[in-house]
């Protein structure tokens, strides 16, 4: 489930693109504690560590948004509210269960590591490309 920045997550915009490789690192750090069967607090742990940045992170790149005057900053931030929604669905969903759930698991890489990788090959890139112009 790991997720490897290379080339198809690069976006152009240097401030975007070191703050996905942190983005990246701590959702590998959140799947890995799930691949490896860590206890049920190491998960809720890593999945606020990954909000934090997370909401650091959406507001940097709306900031830079409303710098740029990007049109479609709204969608956008929806995007970003759907996410942010999604992360809390998953604190909730752990916090219900034992542990880390098969159900769960399957949640996480659809929700965050699919999610996010869709998310920076298509809306992202196209915010760097307009903030280039």
């Amino acid at each position: 489930m790991a997720i490897v920045f290379d080339k198809s997550l690069e976006t152009g915009n240097s401030l975007i693109d070191t703050q996905h490789q942190e983005l990246i690192a701590r959702v590998n750090k959140l799947t890995d504690s799930l691949e490896n069967g860590k206890k049920k607090n190491v998960a809720i742990q890593t999945l606020a560590f990954l909000m934090d940045y997370t909401e650091f992170h959406f507001a940097a790149e709306e900031k830079l948004q409303e710098e740029a005057s990007y049109p479609e900053i709204e969608a956008h931030k929806a995007q970003h509210a759907a996410f942010v929604k999604a992360i809390k669905e998953l604190e909730e969903m752990l916090e219900e269960e034992e542990g880390p759930t098969d159900e769960f698991v399957e949640a996480v890489n659809k929700n965050v590591v699919e999610w996010l990788k869709n998310h920076i090959q298509i809306c992202d890139k196209k915010v760097a490309a307009f903030v280039r112009k």
